[in-house]
């Protein structure tokens, strides 16, 4: 669908180069001389400049689900969000005026028996995640037939639980620590009470609310593979880069 002369480099390669830039950090120069020192090795594989590597990149269809392990079965999720620092983004700003520096956000949904993160969402770091919980919901939901969901006390309100139930998704959501029983969905009340009368530890062992460390898990092992930062300067940039990241960490712990 390109309009002109095809190109010389197939998507799959680009994907070669993406794969690359996204596990080692590697900015598009360098990534330049990569392709520069691949040539060498192998003739057929093309050179090509750091813009045009970028704007291939950034063209690149990315699908993070297209290799989900399929279930009939009802699966649990457990919901979560974390920081990701921005190198180049705004970073002068922190430099010269002093103000903080913004990062952003990237939410996930991560099934819990296989650790695939089955939904994510891309948000400034003044998005709540009880804001990002409903998209994350109804993204889960077309990959994945969700039964159960888990999340921590930031889920911990109306809205969130009353989505989940209204898609018929058992909430595990730990209630806030003023939280009242007579607030709030039945179920929640019903959460708040046992707390009360017989302990955290109990309810916790009753609702099994340590499956939830399912996506702390993920995130640890996302963090590790491609380090806690991106490289993308505008949050669109960004978010593209993280999609390819999860498509990346998705094919490699189902590999």
């Amino acid at each position: 669908h390109k309009r002109g002369p095809h190109y010389k480099m197939t998507n799959t390669y680009i994907q070669l180069l993406a794969v690359i830039r996204y596990i080692y950090q590697m900015p598009y120069r360098q990534l330049e001389g990569f392709t520069r020192a691949l040539n060498r090795l192998v003739p057929t594989a093309y050179t090509a400049d750091y813009s045009g590597i970028r704007k291939r990149i950034l063209r690149l269809p990315i699908d993070p689900y297209n290799v989900l392990r399929e279930s009939d079965e009802p699966v649990e999720i457990s919901l979560d969000s974390s920081g990701v620092k921005v190198e180049k983004a705004g970073g002068w700003i922190e430099r010269k005026h002093g103000k903080k520096k913004r990062y952003v956000k990237i939410h996930f949904a991560v099934r819990v028996d296989t650790h695939e993160v089955v939904a994510m969402e891309v948000t400034t770091d003044d998005v709540h995640d009880s804001e990002a919980a409903p998209g994350l919901l109804e993204e889960a939901g077309r990959n994945v037939r969700v039964g159960k969901a888990y999340g921590d006390g930031s889920y911990d309100s109306e809205k969130v639980i009353g989505e989940m139930e209204r898609r018929g998704i058992e909430a595990v959501v730990k209630p806030r620590a003023n939280a009242r029983t007579d607030t709030g969905p039945p179920s929640r009340g019903r959460a708040v009470g046992m707390i009360l009368e017989l302990g955290y530890a109990t309810w916790s062992e009753f609702a099994g609310y340590g499956r939830r460390w399912a996506v702390e898990t993920a995130y640890s092992t996302f963090k590790r593979l491609f380090g806690e930062c991106a490289m993308g300067r505008s949050l669109s940039s960004i978010a593209l880069e993280l999609a390819g990241k999860v498509a990346l960490y998705n094919t490699l712990i189902n590999t």
